[in-house]
């Protein structure tokens, strides 16, 4: 009972009516790729969109400060390039091509203008401690202003909704939470302070943690729970039972 008063205080639900729409379809995680379509690629993200599918991206700040869509701070996995991601600048970065197709890294701007509100988009923020926070939740703000379709940031840094709860508070913002290992008494705590100092609108949770007496507590008091990578049978299940949402993979043999 003290938690879920200190929750309803610290962490106030959101308008149900302004996250209504997390709930009311999947998201492919980072667009729907596979064999020839990388991901967080053009081309994965127009698969989802003619699938009707929601779309799960990551944004990288350039070096000229340009939100960009990948998902590593390097380059060295998903490119034939090296080095951190961070010193090139969006021109550069959209010169590099993907895996071996001839998909190039697309700005935010880029993908929001493909998209063009067909289908929601979840924004996962990418973040460490040295990231400036400020800088990069800004940069993304720039890119949302006067974009009308459904649209939510989030991260697994709670700094990154705070920054929208006080600076951008109509914008759907969501904390993302693995408790992997970290399940005992310091793990909870860590939990609930990144929870009350996000002041989220909704969670996006680890599929594997599922069910979560956290994640249970937070649903039943209006924060929707959209869960990740929901890429097995299993997944499913759980995703059924215990979110609103499913951010997914498609299986080998499953396109």
């Amino acid at each position: 009972m003290p938690f879920a008063l200190l929750d309803r205080w610290r962490a106030p639900a959101p308008d149900p009516r302004k996250v209504a729409w997390i709930g009311a379809q999947d998201y492919a995680h980072r667009g729907l790729h596979g064999s020839g379509v990388p991901e967080n690629s053009r081309a994965a993200f127009a698969r989802a969109i003619a699938a009707g599918n929601g779309i799960e991206l990551d944004v990288q700040r350039s070096g000229d400060g340009q939100p960009v869509i990948f998902h590593d701070d390097t380059l060295d996995r998903l490119t034939s390039e090296s080095g951190p991601t961070e010193r090139r600048s969006a021109a550069q970065l959209g010169t590099i091509t993907l895996s071996g197709t001839a998909e190039t890294i697309p700005t935010l701007r880029q993908v929001l203008a493909q998209v063009g509100g067909k289908v929601p988009v979840l924004i996962e923020i990418k973040s460490d401690r040295k990231v400036r926070i400020a800088a990069l939740c800004l940069a993304v703000r720039r890119v949302l202003e006067g974009y009308t379709g459904n649209h939510a940031v989030m991260s697994f840094d709670p700094r990154v909704s705070r920054w929208y709860w006080r600076h951008s508070p109509h914008t759907v913002r969501g904390l993302i939470v693995s408790e992997g290992e970290d399940r005992a008494l310091p793990g909870k705590i860590r939990r609930r302070l990144s929870l009350w100092h996000a002041r989220p609108d909704f969670l996006a949770y680890d599929v594997r943690d599922l069910p979560s007496r956290f994640a249970a507590a937070q649903r039943g008091r209006g924060l929707p729970v959209a869960t990740w990578t929901v890429r097995e049978p299993e997944h499913d299940e759980r995703a059924a039972a215990y979110a609103d949402a499913a951010i997914f993979e498609i299986r080998e043999g499953d396109a």
